[in-house]
């Protein structure tokens, strides 16, 4: 027969088991936000667009006014510096891009975005021509998507 002192450590170690799952899986069941994955969808579509009209407008609004980008070319890009290349029309343009593989996984506010993107771009007075891996993460903030930080790799050949 089990005493009190038993009774109270077999009650807590079922409490923990079960229990378990569901703080390691960050609280149950993940819910996919059907408008949300097409509003970032939509986004990332628009941002091509963007940077095929030289739209620097569209990244004023779109860009977290702290975005930090890591680029294929091993650099690193913030709004002011993005914003500024972009009015650089000599030095920085982009002649074609298309993007395809686009997945987007959303989290309450939070989104992120995987996607692979070729392009046909003068950059900094570059030129590239490359097929780059990218990851986007993006917060709902007072209802917009802002690109909080992005990251692209240059894809194997």
């Amino acid at each position: 027969m089990l005493n009190m002192k038993s009774f109270v450590v077999c009650a807590l170690a079922l409490t923990v088991t079960a229990a378990a799952p569901v703080l390691v899986s960050g609280g149950g069941p993940k819910v996919t936000d059907s408008g949300a994955v097409a509003a970032v969808t939509a986004f990332e579509n628009d941002a091509i667009k963007a940077v095929l009209a030289n739209d620097s407008a569209f990244y004023e609004k779109s860009l977290a006014s702290d975005f930090t980008g890591g680029t294929s070319r091993g650099t690193w890009d913030t709004k002011s510096s993005m914003l500024a290349d972009m009015k650089d029309t000599k030095n920085n343009k982009t002649t074609s891009q298309n993007l395809s593989d686009l997945k987007v996984r959303v989290h309450g506010d939070l989104a992120v975005a995987t996607y692979t993107t070729t392009y046909d771009a003068v950059i900094q007075g570059q030129h590239y021509a490359r097929t780059v891996l990218c990851t986007d993460a993006l917060q709902q903030q007072n209802g917009v998507w802002k690109l909080m930080a992005n990251h692209c790799s240059q894809a194997a050949k």
